[in-house]
C-alpha cells in the first residue's frame, strides 16, 4: 500500500457549507471533553512532548488522538482535564513510546516504553517512502526482477503490514513485506501488472532486506488496466439527463460547531486518525415524552478492519491487512467534492489530524453531511372511510471516504425520521492482483488475461457503545421458533419467538442465523414503555459469513472478533479496539478474546456492542479494472423504545409546497421528490430518488 494522499477538494457549486470540527459547549457550560482535536492543541502536544525530552530529530508522531475521559465522568458534568494520546516512533533506534500529555496541566502524565512484544506501532508514511531506495541497493533483489526481464526502475512497490508467525529471524524486528508491480510507462496502473511469486522481508530499523522470498517466476501479465483511459472506456454513455437535487429552502438541519440537530435528532461529530468519523451522544427528541431528549448511542465508530486474504502461496500467505490498527486510515480520508463524492444541499467537516513530525494538518472537506428522500415513510388508502394518507421518508446521511493503496472505503451513517441508524459500507477501488495460476489450486478469479485476483473478506468491526434511555441495558437474542402441530396447534400454523438474555460476557460473543430471523435487543432494564415492555433498540445484521480461516491460523488468533458477528462487554474506558491497541505484529489474543475472558457481567451493566460485518469476495470479471461499488451495513432499529409511531407528525408533501400531480391518463405523472403511482384519479407519491 504505497503512499496516499488525499485529493484537494474544490468547489462548483454554491449549495455548500464547511465547519472545521470545533469546541462546543456542554450543558455545564465547559468545553466539550470528547471533541476532535484543533490545530493548537496538535502544537502544544508536540511542545510538551519535546520539553520532556521525548521528541528528537528522528521522531515520527504515528498517532495523536484525544484520550477520552472515563464514561461515567463524562455523564457526571463539570470540567474535565484534556488529555491527549501520542505514539511515537524514533526511526533511527526503532524506540517507541505510548505516551499521555495533559494540556490542562500541560505536562506528560505517562510515557510507557514499548518494546514490541505485544506489537508495533502502526506503519509510516515515511516508512512506506524509503523501501524503494532500500530495495534498490540490493543486489539479491536486482537479480530476482532481472529473472524476470524487468529492472527495479520499472516497478512500483507495494510495502505491506507482515503480520506476525513466530518466525526466529524476525523475533525483536520492526518487519515490513514488499510487493512488486510492473509500470510499462509512468501513469500505468501498476496493479494490471503484479510480479509474483516474489517478495522481499525488510528491517525497517536496519534499513536493509533481511530475507527474500524468491518461489516462482510467472509470466507478468501485459493488459494495461487504466480505467481513466478513454480509449479503454469507450463512447461515453450519452443518454444519461442531468440530476438536479435541490432544497430551495435549505437543508433541514443546524449545526453549531460539531453539535449537529436535524429532525428529532440530536448528536455530535468528530474524526479521529485511527476510527476515522466518529458519532457521539445520538439522542432521539421524543414529542410523546414532552420533548424529551433519549439517548440511543454514547458513540459509534468502525474501531477495526481487516482484509484476510485467503492466497496460501509462499509469497503471499501473510496477506492480512488491518487498515485501521496497522496503517491509521483515517489520515487518509478524501478531501469530498461536491457534485462528484456528494450530491445536493451539502454541509462538509474538515479534518484536523497530525502528521508524522507532529504538526497540525487540516483534510479540507473530509466529512459530508446531507440529506436524501428515502421514497415512503408509511402510506394507507383506507376502504372504508376513504381516508388516503401517505408520507415520505428522508435520511440525514454522514459520511466520509478513506483510500488506503488500492481499495477505497466510504462509510456512511444514516438516520432515519423513524428513529432507525444505519452504517453502510461503500467499498471500491481497484483490486489487489496476482499472476493467475490455475495449477496453483482454486484461490483465485482470472479476472483478465493471466491476471488474477485472490479470494478475500473484508471485516469491519462496529464499536457501538450504547445507552438506550441510559446506561442499565442488556442484550436479548431473539429467535423466531417454529411449533410442532398439536394441542392447542391443531392446524400447524402456529410459530412464536424465543427471547435469550445473554447475562456474561462469555454468553455474549454469538453468530447471526438467518433461518430463525434472529435479532439482539439491547434493552433497558429498568424503563419501559406504557405497554410495561422494555424500551429497547434492536440490531439486525446482514448475517454474511465471519472468519473464514482456519480457526487455528495466525490470522483468527490475531483478529479473533472476526470469528463471530456479535460480542458485548462491559463498558471499560481502555477497551476501545476489537484487535486490540498495538495490533502491527501483534501475536494474537489481543482485543475482544481478552476483554470478554473476564466474564463480567452485561445484564443491566453499561454495555459496548460490537458488530462484525462485511463481504466475502470471490472477485468477478467485472470488477476489473475499477470495482463498482459493493455494499455490507447493519440496522439499529426502535423496538419498543417508542410508545407509538413516532412519525404521525412528518408532514405531508402538499403541506410543505411539493404537491403531487396525478396523470390519469398514465403520461408519467411525477413530482420534485419521485414517480408518482397514480391509479382511480388518486396520486401518492412513493418513488424513491437520490
Amino acid at each position: 500500500m504505497t503512499t496516499m494522499s488525499a485529493a484537494q477538494a474544490h468547489h462548483s457549486h454554491a449549495a455548500t457549507a464547511t465547519t472545521a470540527l470545533a469546541p462546543t459547549a456542554s450543558a455545564a457550560g465547559s468545553a466539550d471533553p470528547l471533541r476532535g482535536l484543533d490545530a493548537d492543541e496538535i502544537v502544544a502536544t508536540r511542545e510538551i512532548l519535546a520539553a520532556a525530552g521525548l521528541v528528537q530529530e528522528s521522531t515520527r508522531f504515528v498517532y495523536v488522538g484525544v484520550d477520552e475521559p472515563d464514561k461515567v465522568e463524562v455523564l457526571a458534568g463539570g470540567d474535565l482535564p484534556r488529555v491527549i494520546r501520542a505514539l511515537l516512533l524514533d526511526q533511527a533506534t526503532g524506540a517507541a513510546h505510548d505516551a499521555r500529555v495533559s494540556l490542562t496541566e500541560r505536562s506528560v502524565i505517562r510515557a510507557d516504553e514499548i518494546d514490541g512484544a505485544d506489537g508495533q506501532l502502526p506503519i509510516l508514511d515515511v516508512e512506506f517512502e524509503a523501501i524503494y531506495d532500500m530495495l534498490g541497493a540490493e543486489d539479491e533483489w536486482r537479480a530476482a526482477l532481472a529473472k524476470r526481464g524487468i529492472t527495479h526502475d520499472q516497478v512500483a512497490l507495494a510495502p505491506l503490514s507482515a503480520g506476525q508467525y513466530g518466525f526466529e529471524d524476525e523475533r525483536g524486528r520492526r518487519v515490513i513485506r514488499v510487493l512488486a508491480f510492473m509500470r510499462q510507462y509512468e501513469q500505468d496502473h501498476c496493479w494490471a501488472h503484479p510480479v509474483d511469486g516474489l517478495c522481499a522481508y525488510v528491517d525497517m530499523v536496519e534499513g536493509r532486506m533481511f530475507k527474500l522470498v524468491d518461489h516462482k517466476v510467472y509470466d507478468i501479465p501485459a493488459e494495461g488496466g487504466n480505467f481513466d483511459d478513454p480509449e479503454v472506456q469507450g463512447a461515453p454513455l450519452d443518454t444519461l439527463k442531468p440530476i438536479a437535487i435541490t432544497q430551495p429552502e435549505g437543508p433541514s438541519f443546524s449545526v453549531e460547531g460539531d453539535e449537529v440537530s436535524w429532525a428529532n435528532w440530536r448528536f455530535s461529530i468528530a474524526f479521529d486518525a485511527r476510527e476515522g468519523l466518529v458519532l457521539r451522544r445520538i439522542r432521539y427528541v421524543d414529542a410523546d415524552q414532552g420533548g424529551q431528549e433519549r439517548d440511543i448511542v454514547y458513540r459509534a465508530s468502525i474501531a477495526e478492519m481487516v482484509v484476510p486474504y485467503g492466497d496460501p502461496s509462499p509469497a503471499r500467505f501473510w496477506q492480512n491487512y488491518f487498515d485501521t490498527g496497522e496503517y491509521v486510515f483515517g489520515r487518509y480520508a478524501n478531501s469530498l467534492v461536491l457534485g462528484c463524492d456528494c450530491l445536493g444541499e451539502i454541509r462538509y467537516f474538515d479534518a484536523t489530524l497530525a502528521d508524522e513530525f507532529g504538526n497540525p494538518r487540516v483534510i479540507p472537506n473530509a466529512i459530508c453531511m446531507h440529506e436524501e428522500d428515502y421514497g415512503t415513510l408509511w402510506k394507507h388508502t383506507d376502504i372504508y372511510t376513504g381516508s388516503n394518507e401517505v408520507r415520505r421518508q428522508r435520511r440525514l446521511v454522514i459520511s466520509f471516504f478513506t483510500t488506503v493503496g488500492n481499495y477505497d472505503y466510504g462509510f456512511y451513517w444514516y438516520l432515519y425520521l423513524d428513529g432507525t441508524i444505519e452504517c453502510e459500507a461503500k467499498l471500491t477501488g481497484v483490486l489487489f492482483t496476482s499472476a493467475y495460476d490455475p495449477e496453483a489450486g482454486d484461490h483465485a478469479s482470472q479476472v483478465a488475461p493471466g491476471l488474477g485476483a485472490p479470494y478475500h473478506q473484508h471485516l469491519f468491526s462496529a464499536r457501538l457503545d450504547m445507552m438506550v434511555d441510559g446506561v442499565a441495558n442488556a442484550v436479548d437474542e431473539v429467535d423466531a421458533v417454529r411449533l410442532p402441530m398439536g394441542e392447542g396447534n391443531e392446524y400447524g400454523n402456529a410459530f412464536t419467538k424465543r427471547r435469550t438474555r445473554l447475562r456474561t460476557e462469555s454468553e455474549g460473543v454469538r453468530d447471526a442465523d438467518l433461518s430463525v430471523g434472529r435479532a439482539w435487543h439491547i434493552v433497558n432494564t429498568e424503563k419501559q414503555n406504557r405497554l410495561g415492555q422494555p424500551v429497547a433498540y434492536e440490531l439486525l445484521s446482514q448475517g454474511l459469513p465471519t472468519l473464514m480461516a482456519d480457526p487455528e491460523s495466525v490470522i483468527a488468533k490475531r483478529a479473533g472478533f472476526t470469528r463471530n458477528h456479535l460480542w458485548v462487554t462491559r463498558y471499560a474506558q481502555d477497551e476501545r479496539y476489537p484487535a486490540g491497541d498495538l495490533v502491527n505484529q501483534n501475536p494474537g489474543g489481543d482485543g475482544l478474546p481478552r476483554y470478554t475472558a473476564a466474564d463480567r457481567s452485561i445484564d443491566g451493566e453499561d454495555l459496548v456492542v460490537w458488530h462484525t460485518f462485511g463481504p466475502t469476495h470471490f472477485p468477478r470479471v467485472e470488477d476489473w479494472p475499477v470495482m463498482p461499488v459493493d455494499y455490507a451495513k447493519f440496522t439499529l432499529k426502535p423496538y419498543g423504545f417508542f410508545d407509538r409511531n413516532p412519525t404521525l407528525n412528518v408532514p405531508s408533501s402538499e403541506s410543505m409546497g411539493m404537491a403531487c400531480h396525478a396523470d390519469v391518463a398514465g403520461h408519467g405523472a411525477h413530482d420534485g421528490a419521485g414517480a408518482c403511482d397514480c391509479a382511480s384519479g388518486a396520486c401518492t407519491c412513493s418513488g424513491h430518488a437520490h
